[in-house]
């Protein structure tokens, strides 16, 4: 089947809310995250009337059935269903989630399929809900979601020569090609401990350095690759000093 003719009628496609905004009078524009089919547009046509069955059903980081339609970039949804399973995120924990969904936006490309993420975005929901180190949380989505996307961290080897990443040594990590070791005349990329970066690829963020210097690593690492783009939530979030 054509890549156009794929397009035309998708049914029963799990999927989340990453955004929406009104669309004319009565419609709604989402920008949804599909298991199979990636990052997708949709025009939810009377979704905003009072009597529509789609009215209040379209909200972020709740899992939805959606059926849609049409082999242009905007694609017209026909109809969403609610699939349960997913507490409600609060406080803090439904800023994270909309700084999860603005990440996305920001570096998925449209129709391009990312099962295994859209898998660790629906557990990361999930840890959201019911854990309270969010800031864990956030490290280890932004880790998968690099990965996923083709910028996979190397964290277990020196980028130079492959030697084995040692826990007491000191290290630079340098955008677009990896950890070296530090020398007295170091001058490029982040400064980090060994214990750090072997941390980070366990995902384990529970030693107060390793907390701290993921945070500024994965800050640098993703500032690159949004190349300007400014994430509003991060602002929010700095300014409420929570992450």
């Amino acid at each position: 089947m054509s890549n156009a003719a794929s397009r035309q009628r998708i049914q029963d496609e799990l999927a989340f809310v990453l955004h929406s905004y009104p669309f004319r009078e009565t419609s709604l524009i989402l920008e949804v995250f599909s298991r199979q089919h990636g990052r997708v547009p949709l025009v939810a046509r009377g979704a905003r009337r009072p009597r529509s069955a789609l009215r209040g059903l379209l909200m972020s980081f709740q899992p939805l059935a959606l059926n849609w339609f049409g082999k242009h970039e905007l694609r017209t949804l026909h109809s969403a269903e609610w699939m349960g399973g997913q507490p409600q995120l609060q406080g803090t924990a439904l800023l994270c989630g909309f700084y999860l969904n603005e990440l996305m936006l920001n570096l998925m490309a449209r129709d391009d399929p990312h099962q295994r993420l859209f898998d660790y975005y629906q557990q990361t929901l999930q840890r959201l809900a019911r854990e309270d180190d969010h800031a864990f949380t956030l490290r280890c989505f932004e880790r998968h979601m690099l990965q996923e996307l083709g910028y996979a961290l190397t964290l277990t080897t020196e980028a130079k020569n492959g030697a084995p990443i040692s826990p007491e040594k000191h290290y630079r990590y340098i955008l677009e090609h990896g950890v070296v070791a530090e020398t007295a005349d170091a001058t490029q990329g982040m400064p980090v401990l060994g214990r750090t970066l072997l941390d980070m690829a366990a995902d384990d963020y529970r030693d107060a350095d390793t907390a701290r210097q993921s945070k500024q690593l994965m800050r640098m690492l993703l500032d690159h690759h949004l190349a300007g783009k400014i994430l509003h939530t991060r602002e929010l979030m700095r300014d409420l000093q929570k992450l």
